[in-house]
């Protein structure tokens, strides 16, 4: 039987663990709000009267070159995460439901590329760019994005469990062509699957750091994570600039939450009609 003191025990880990990752949190909004002369002489988790100032200052720095930042990294997590939802989602529903020769091995692979750590591969990756050519341009930072060995396993496993073999025998009985019986009938069931993979995968495209800083030189072209370090760089020479880099840091995460409060109801919908089939 358990006692009261171990009942709280789960509570108090997830408070702990709340706490650990909301304080960072708190203190870049707390020093976003504050001018360069507040940021070291202010307590940590005092707000500041300069996030006007901040936010005007960091739009006017260079032309307004953070929001191209930021366009970049929209564009680089969108469509990177749009086609490599797509292309895990053609390649998940062929590993569940189509039998060939090799597709044990195959998906076994892919379980290795899973668990092998991306910086062994962007060295590897910037070389191929380099010799196509294609370095130093918004290709170099989205081909290799849209391959996501993760999000080829996610949508296999998804297909597995969300369609059913005999859905599958009775459109093809019905005479269904295998492209139609992918459009019209897996990938309706699949979308929650395919959704959690585009966030994913948005996700770790938008935070990814060392590829982008790999493959391009012209800050044009960077993302938001390659161009606020740029400029924390620069604020060793210019301390006025750390205010405008926490600023930047703060709308930065903005996109992902809206992202994930927009896409949640994805999640709630597949939950719900899963307790309704049941």
């Amino acid at each position: 039987m358990r006692t009261k003191s171990t009942r709280w025990t789960p509570t108090l880990i997830l408070l702990l663990g709340a706490v650990y990752c909301l304080v960072p949190i708190v203190w870049v909004v707390m020093a976003s709000t504050k001018s360069g002369q507040e940021l070291f002489t202010t307590f940590t988790f005092a707000p500041g009267s300069g996030f006007l100032d901040n936010l005007s200052e960091l739009s006017s720095y260079r032309d307004g070159v953070y929001w191209r930042w930021m366009l970049n990294s929209a564009l680089y997590a969108g469509f990177g995460a749009l086609l490599s939802a797509a292309l895990s989602g053609v390649t998940g529903y062929a590993l569940a439901k189509y039998r060939f020769r090799g597709r044990n091995a195959l998906f076994s692979i892919l379980l290795a590329g899973v668990l092998m750590p991306p910086i062994t591969l962007a060295i590897p990756q910037y070389l191929l760019m380099a010799q196509a050519g294609l370095a130093d341009s918004y290709w170099s930072v989205l081909l290799p994005s849209i391959l996501s060995p993760y999000g080829i396993y996610l949508a296999r496993i998804y297909a597995a469990a969300a369609i059913p073999d005999e859905v599958v025998e009775a459109a093809r009985v019905d005479g269904a062509r295998e492209f139609r019986l992918f459009r019209s009938v897996a990938l309706p069931m699949m979308v929650p699957g395919l959704v959690t993979v585009f966030l994913f995968q948005f996700v770790a495209i938008w935070n990814n750091f060392l590829l982008p800083y790999i493959m391009l030189g012209d800050d044009s072209k960077f993302p938001v994570t390659v161009g606020l370090y740029s400029l924390l760089q620069q604020g060793a020479n210019a301390p006025a600039l750390y205010t405008l880099v926490i600023t930047g840091a703060l709308l930065s995460i903005v996109p992902l939450i809206v992202l994930f409060l927009g896409l949640q109801r994805y999640w709630r919908i597949d939950l719900l009609s899963g307790a309704v089939k049941s």
